[in-house]
């Protein structure tokens, strides 16, 4: 073998010292990357794109063995660290990603997800040496790489954007830390309701019209969840519910001690206590007293301790139910709705599903009903609500239910108790939930008894803690004179724990109904059919 003009030469077939002279490849640098041809810009893209999927099989093709090795290592490490921690997951566990710093956490994370598989396909494509193409394959696979990148980032992005749009809204709607009347927060993980059995939550609906001012609460219902099993009894009470009574020693107990304007036979609603305490600040103790009046004279009536209120506004309700696609709900008889007397549509008899102006409607139309039977309806509305957004319907929609409810909420609820809230609500999607309205004939809201109300509310609650077959047979055993310590269900031991003499000297007048006559809570699935 000779060498000529720096070229390797080795001799061909023919006689000795005159056969052909054929030229060899020129040896790769020591240490240089190795191909075993030259790649062509199909070869580049595909390569970088493998890369993109399993990180560091470009470098191995390009001869950086031990780089590609400790990435192809880092990447199945990492594979298998997060489906250890799928796999050891339950679905009760995803609620600690609504805690604020862990939220952070996720947004980080992605993002630095993101600029690491950024650096990784950009890394890829360079160790493959693209220069070495001409220049039109240059610019092709140059144009395909930075697409790829953009497409790689895109589910990191996506991830850290959509916790950052949960944690906006989580920061818009609940409190940093409980105001002075809501009950402190306890630090116990284990225990986050401070010992409670039952947690009572205030639904309210707001009708707060651009033509309207203040806001009327024409919804309201309370929520009494038994905090182990998730066991929830709703309660509706009706808007026109007359002269209500506050707790003793408060501030609208001292300006109506007969009722609430007990002097106007045919005022004083329950809707508008509310927007009253808000308008009167000198008299309710301080300003934004609504929804603490409302609370109070509430809880004093069921003889309950309400402990967090949710105001929805029910035209913001209608973008929820488009967000999550519809409600499907039996309905039970035509319903006309809109316009002054139904002119705007029908909602057909059956089982439909609803858009969110039709549910909406669907719960506050007017037109050959009344008070208690729109009451009724909007039980079912909450009902088919509850059961309806799953988890995965709202993953699915989170980005449309999280601007729909911006727009629509007001709570107490701090951000303290949104893990804790998100655990409850699951036991609650597969519990039993019971409903019980105070209206004709068993209630009358023009005179109520409110012995009465609360005896119901004491009866439904033990019922629902009851098997089903107990709760059944069983009797009417909970007294509201009964006295004792203060708890979630009781209320406050000035409240409506006071003597029967002082009870029915607070009420304007009994109720028409008798007292023996037994109204008990239902399930919504047997209401509503669910």
């Amino acid at each position: 073998m000779r060498e000529r003009d720096g070229v390797d030469t080795e001799p061909g077939g023919g006689s000795e010292g005159g056969g052909d002279r054929r030229p060899r490849r020129p040896r790769p640098a020591p240490g240089g990357p190795r191909f075993a041809r030259p790649l062509t810009p199909g070869a580049v893209l595909g390569w970088t794109a493998l890369s993109a999927v399993a990180p560091g099989a470009a470098h191995l093709r390009a001869g950086r063995r031990r780089t590609g090795l400790v990435m192809l290592g880092a990447y199945a490490a990492l594979l298998l660290a997060a489906l250890a921690f799928g796999l050891t997951r339950s679905v009760t566990d995803l609620t600690s990603f609504v805690d604020g710093g862990m939220m952070m956490l996720v947004i980080v994370v992605a993002s630095a997800l993101a600029l690491a598989w950024f650096a990784i396909v950009v890394t890829s494509y360079v160790v493959l040496s693209p220069n070495r193409l001409n220049q039109q394959g240059q610019m092709l696979t140059g144009v395909l790489v930075g697409v790829l990148c953009v497409a790689v980032m895109a589910p990191f992005a996506l991830v850290a954007n959509t916790v950052l749009t949960l944690r906006n809204t989580v920061q818009n709607i609940f409190p940093s830390a409980p105001d002075s009347d809501t009950p402190a927060v306890a630090h116990n993980p284990e225990d986050p309701w401070a010992g409670k059995d039952r947690v009572n939550f205030l639904l309210v609906g707001g009708d707060a019209a651009g033509n309207r001012t203040g806001v009327r609460t024409d919804s309201m219902n309370v929520a009494s969840i038994d905090v182990k099993t998730g066991n929830t009894v709703l309660f509706s009470l009706p808007r026109n519910l007359q002269h209500v009574h506050f707790p003793p020693g408060s501030a609208l107990a001292r300006q109506f001690p007969n009722g609430y304007m007990a002097e106007l036979p045919n005022g004083g609603l329950l809707n508008e206590v509310w927007q009253y305490a808000n308008e009167n600040p000198q008299i309710a103790g301080g300003r934004n007293k609504g929804p603490r009046a409302l609370m109070d004279a509430i809880g004093y009536t069921l003889g309950l301790r309400i402990d967090y209120y949710a105001l929805i506004n029910m035209y913001g309700f209608a973008s929820l139910v488009d967000a999550i696609g519809g409600l499907k709900i039996r309905v039970e008889q035509d319903v006309k709705w809109g316009g002054l007397y139904g002119t705007a549509g029908t909602i057909k008899a059956g089982y439909r599903k609803l858009t969110g102006e039709q549910a909406l409607w669907y719960g506050r139309s007017r037109v050959n009903s009344d008070d208690f039977s729109r009451m009724a309806r909007q039980r079912c509305v909450i009902g088919a609500f509850a059961q309806q957004a799953t988890p995965a319907v709202i993953l699915a929609n989170f980005e449309k239910i999280a601007g729909a409810t911006k727009r629509m909420a007001q709570t107490n609820i701090p951000q303290q108790l949104l893990k804790p809230l998100a655990d409850l609500a699951l036991k609650v999607k597969d519990a039993k939930i019971t409903s019980l309205q105070f209206v004709p004939p068993e209630f009358y809201s023009g005179r109520p008894d409110w012995a009465k109300i609360r005896q119901a509310t004491k009866k439904a609650i033990a019922d629902s803690v009851r098997p089903a077959r107990q709760a059944q047979t069983a009797n009417v055993t909970a007294s509201p004179t009964a006295t004792g310590p203060a708890d979630s269900t009781t209320g406050p031991t000035t409240g409506p724990t006071a003597s029967p003499t002082r009870t029915r000297a607070a009420a304007p007048t009994q109720t028409p109904t008798r007292n023996t006559q037994k109204a008990g809570a239902r399930s919504l699935d047997e209401l509503c059919g669910l």
